[in-house]
C-alpha cells in the first residue's frame, strides 16, 4: 500500500505520541519497522518535503533500446502474430538490419499485453537419433501422416525430410500408403538433390507395412540407399519428422477441406513457410533452407556483425546524450 505525504506525517506523529511504544504501535498500524524508520530519517533530514514520493529516476543506460525500435517491435509483432518472441527477434536482425535479443522482445511485448499463455509441445521420447548426423544428405527421414477431405475420405501425406537440416525435400499427397507411394516421394527427392549413387543417404522410417515390404527393399537396393528402421514402440529416432507433423497439423487442421486440391494448396503454403521462413531454435535460429543450401555460416557471421554494429551505435548514442546533458548543465551554471 502506498501512503501519501500527509499520511506519512500523521503516522510519524501518531508513533511519536503513542504510549504503546514504537514496535507495538507499528504492528497495530500494519507498518513495517524498516519502512517507518526510512520515512523518519527522511523527515529529520529534509522535513515535511522529505516525505514526498520519490521522483522517478531519469538515468540512462548505454544499452537501452531506443523508443523507435521498441515501437517497431510492437508494429512487427502485430503484423506477424504467428511469430514467437524468439522468431520475431531473429526476423528483425535478418530483415531490419539491427539487433535485439529474444528476452528484450519478450519484455516489450509482455509490457504491451501481446504475450499470451505459453503453449507446451510435449513429447515423451527423445526427438533425435542417437547417432547424430553431421551434414546434409547423410540421413533422410520419411513417414506418412493422414488428413480427412470432406466427401473424399482419407488422404495420406508422404514426406522425405533431411535429418541434419530438417528441410522438406519432397512430399506427395497420396490416396494410399503403399510402397510405390514411398518410392515416388524418394524418386522426387533424388531428382531434386542430384545425388550420385555413391552419395546416396541412409533412409530412416518406422515399421509400417509399406516400409517393411519386399518391393520397397528391392527398390532401395537398386537405388543404393541403406534402409534404417526405428525400434518398435520407441519412436525417438523419428522425432524430427513427427514434430514437424505436429507443427504442420496445428496449422493445416484449422480449416476444413472439400477437395484434395484445397488440401494440397494449404500443404504447399505451409511447407514453403516451414522450409524458408520458420526459424528453428535447434538450427541456431536459422531456417531449414538456410542450412540445407549452405547459407548458415554466412548468415551467422552477418548476425554477429549486425549485433556488434547495433551495440556500438547504442553506446555512441549514450555517450552523445551524456555529453549533451553535461554541456547543458554547464550553460545553466554559467
Amino acid at each position: 500500500m502506498r501512503f501519501s505525504q500527509q499520511e506519512k506525517m500523521e503516522i510519524i506523529r501518531l508513533v511519536e505520541n503513542s504510549e504503546l511504544g514504537i514496535k507495538r504501535t507499528l504492528v497495530n498500524l500494519g507498518i513495517n519497522k524498516s519502512t517507518f524508520y526510512n520515512w523518519y530519517a527522511r523527515y529529520h533530514e529534509h522535513g515535511y518535503d522529505g516525505l514526498a514520493p520519490k521522483k522517478p529516476s531519469h538515468r540512462h543506460y548505454w544499452n537501452r533500446i531506443p523508443d523507435r525500435e521498441r515501437e517497431k517491435v510492437v508494429e512487427l509483432a502485430l503484423e506477424r502474430p504467428e511469430l514467437s518472441s524468439r522468431e520475431l527477434a531473429w526476423s528483425i536482425t535478418d530483415n531490419e538490419g539491427w539487433y535485439i535479443s529474444e528476452s528484450s522482445v519478450y519484455r516489450i511485448l509482455k509490457d504491451r499485453g501481446l504475450i499470451g499463455l505459453p503453449t507446451h509441445d510435449v513429447i515423451k521420447a527423445a526427438d533425435e537419433f542417437k547417432d547424430k548426423t553431421g551434414s546434409i544428405n547423410e540421413l533422410w527421414q520419411t513417414d506418412f501422416t493422414y488428413f480427412k477431405v470432406i466427401g473424399w475420405g482419407w488422404y495420406y501425406l508422404s514426406t522425405v525430410m533431411d535429418d541434419y537440416s530438417r528441410y522438406i525435400i519432397s512430399w506427395e499427397l497420396c490416396k494410399n500408403m503403399k510402397s510405390d507411394d514411398v518410392e515416388r516421394c524418394i524418386d522426387e527427392a533424388l531428382r531434386k538433390t542430384h545425388l550420385k549413387k555413391q552419395e546416396r543417404p541412409k533412409l530412416l522410417s518406422d515399421n509400417g507395412s509399406c516400409y517393411i515390404s519386399t518391393e520397397l527393399a528391392n527398390y532401395l537396393n537398386r537405388a543404393g540407399i541403406h534402409h534404417v528402421r526405428g525400434r518398435v514402440r520407441h519412436p525417438q529416432t523419428q522425432g524430427k519428422i513427427e514434430r514437424y507433423h505436429r507443427s504442420m497439423k496445428n496449422v493445416i487442421k484449422l480449416d476444413n477441406y472439400f477437395s484434395p486440391e484445397e488440401l494440397e494448396k494449404s500443404l504447399s503454403e505451409f511447407i514453403e513457410y516451414y522450409n524458408n521462413e520458420r526459424y528453428h531454435e535447434s538450427l541456431d535460429n536459422l531456417t531449414p533452407s538456410d542450412v540445407f543450401f549452405g547459407r548458415d555460416f554466412q548468415i551467422l557471421n552477418q548476425r554477429k556483425e549486425i549485433k556488434y554494429r547495433t551495440i556500438k551505435q547504442r553506446r555512441i548514442n549514450y555517450l552523445n546524450r551524456k555529453l549533451k546533458i553535461s554541456q547543458e548543465n554547464k550553460k545553466e551554471i554559467a
